[in-house]
This record gives C-alpha cells, sequence and structure tokens, in this order.
C-alpha cells in the first residue's frame, strides 16, 4: 500500500500535507505530448525554447502540474476546481517536488489544498488551489476493503 494510500485511510484533515517527487524524462514529454497532442516546439525543439529565452527544452506545464494528480489519486479526492500558476519553467532532467497542504475542511466534506513544486534546486517553478471533496468514512471503508483485498487498481500500491 502506498504510504499516501495509508494516511488517507487514517483520515484527511486541516493542516495535513502529501508530498510526491518525480524526475522529468524525455520519455514523459514525448508520451504526454502524444497523449495530450501538445507538440508546441518549446518541448522538443531546442533551438526554438532558446528562442522563447529557456535554457533547454521545457516540460509541459500540465505534465508537471498532474503531479497532484498523483497526490489526489492515492487519496481518493474528488477534485472539483484546479488552479495552477506557472512560476517557472521545468526542463527534463528536472526532479520536482509536490507538497500538497489542506488548507479549509467544511463538515459537508469540501476541501481545499495548496500545492507547492520545487525543482531540485528549491526553486518554487509552480503554485496550485485544489478543491473538492477527500473521501469520507463511506470511501475509506470502500479503501480498506481494497486495500485488504491488495489495492488490485492501484500501480502505486506495492
Amino acid at each position: 500500500m502506498s504510504s499516501l494510500r495509508r494516511r488517507a485511510l487514517a483520515g484527511i484533515r486541516k493542516g495535513d500535507s502529501f508530498t510526491v517527487s518525480r524526475t522529468f524524462s524525455e520519455e514523459d514529454v514525448r508520451r504526454f505530448g502524444d497523449i495530450s497532442l501538445d507538440y508546441n516546439p518549446v518541448h522538443y525543439d531546442e533551438r526554438f525554447a532558446r528562442a522563447r529565452g529557456m535554457t533547454g527544452r521545457i516540460c509541459h506545464g500540465l505534465l508537471v502540474a498532474g503531479m497532484i494528480t498523483e497526490i489526489g489519486g492515492q487519496l481518493g479526492w474528488l477534485a472539483t476546481k484546479m488552479d495552477f500558476t506557472f512560476k517557472k519553467p521545468v526542463y527534463v532532467g528536472d526532479t520536482v517536488e509536490c507538497t500538497l497542504t489542506i488548507t479549509d475542511m467544511n463538515e459537508k466534506g469540501w476541501a481545499e489544498g495548496r500545492a507547492d513544486y520545487r525543482n531540485q534546486e528549491g526553486v518554487s517553478v509552480l503554485e496550485a488551489i485544489l478543491t473538492g471533496f477527500p473521501p469520507q468514512e463511506e470511501q475509506n471503508e470502500i479503501l480498506r476493503t481494497m486495500v485488504a483485498e491488495g489495492d488490485p487498481t492501484n500501480k502505486l500500491a506495492g
């Protein structure tokens, strides 16, 4: 079971923080471009990226932003809104750490979290706000059953 899934089963509370890290590869950029059909040359051509003021080719913004979905997916969060502010480029080969902190929750199960994404140098490259519904007790009971069954739909369960 992933550590994020384990923490979700314990219950999510205001002030909780969840962190994931990822190094972005050439393959990640290629596959994301193929899925999203975003073939902007800033992701594929060094000359074009430099003409845009970058020091090299950059990762797709939504590829990097998608790190928040790893957290949300492991927690069983049902998102209703995501708001991203792209601050600095992320280059192929960069390692980014995304930390989501729960900033607000109400009695109806709605919650808000703020995410900070930092590269390997500690520079903030992206900020996000996630709103939606973390799992409530009924969903956590189902998650517990799924985990007891080996969490078969979760490739990060290992």
